[in-house]
């Protein structure tokens, strides 16, 4: 009898580590932030500093609740609390208008001291990625270069920001194809105005008739995660330039920053 309760026991404990794997009690409260984390918000990210008092909570909540369900880990560096809320600032700002979200579709980041090779090397030549999202082996694992990360919250006139760019990727990565169309959060009636609405910026691109980092005519995936680091780095500025991009990416996070 005994043997049998033993054995119903480590079951059960087997089940529940699968369910959390599974991230089906990702809906539990993960504790309320520290001052000392609202602080840092509220000096180094200019999003949360824009936000009413209500929406504020909303934003600590979001980020407490990612950071109580993925991993962050640092390689050849050691993950500091302010790496940890930059992360989960970039993780948060996307999805911000969209209650209940969660990534699905990660478990951890892997947090790099600076730029690194396609194979994941820190030292030697070819050294130019600043973040990525992992496949294969890799898959559910985001990869980011700290020096990146900051710079992209650091800078208030830059356009760039690897932290929301990787999560865009990942947002569009939901659906099960990288392609620039993020179906989870586009309503359906907006999908071939937006999808026509790339192809013609990104020939703009090409032409050198646009504003926009000509990374992002490298393939729709690209051109998304680019003018989303514009939408929420710069966007009156982008608001003024490409009002109909703007309007656009409106109606995918459900967001007017510029406002």
């Amino acid at each position: 009898m005994e043997f049998v309760i033993m054995l119903f026991i480590l079951g059960l404990a087997v089940w529940i580590l699968w369910l959390r794997k599974k991230k089906i009690f990702q809906k539990s409260p993960a504790g309320e932030m520290s001052d000392e984390w609202k602080e840092f918000l509220k000096k180094e990210i200019g999003f949360y500093r824009e936000l009413d008092a209500a929406s504020k909570k909303t934003f600590e909540d979001k980020v407490m609740r990612f950071l109580s369900n993925v991993i962050v880990t640092g390689v050849d560096t050691e993950v500091t609390d302010e790496d940890r809320l930059l992360i989960a600032s970039s993780a948060v700002i996307p999805i911000f208008a969209f209650p209940d979200w969660e990534y699905n579709n990660l478990n951890e980041v892997l947090l790099y001291p600076n730029s690194f090779s396609r194979e994941y090397e820190t030292k030697g030549e070819d050294r130019h990625v600043a973040g990525m999202v992992g496949w294969g082996p890799m898959h559910r694992t985001m990869i980011l270069s700290r020096q990146s990360l900051k710079q992209g919250f650091e800078n208030e006139h830059t356009k760039s920001n690897v932290g929301i760019h990787e999560f865009v990727h990942l947002i569009d990565k939901l659906d099960g194809a990288t392609d620039g169309l993020p179906e989870v959060l586009l309503r359906r009636q907006y999908s071939i105005p937006w999808m026509k609405m790339i192809r013609k910026e990104m020939e703009e691109i090409r032409q050198k008739k646009s504003n926009i980092n000509p990374y992002g005519a490298t393939n729709e995936a690209e051109f998304f995660s680019v003018v989303s680091e514009y939408f929420f780095s710069q966007p009156k500025m982008l608001k003024k330039k490409e009002p109909e991009l703007y309007e656009m990416l409106e109606e995918v996070f459900r967001q007017d920053p510029a406002g």
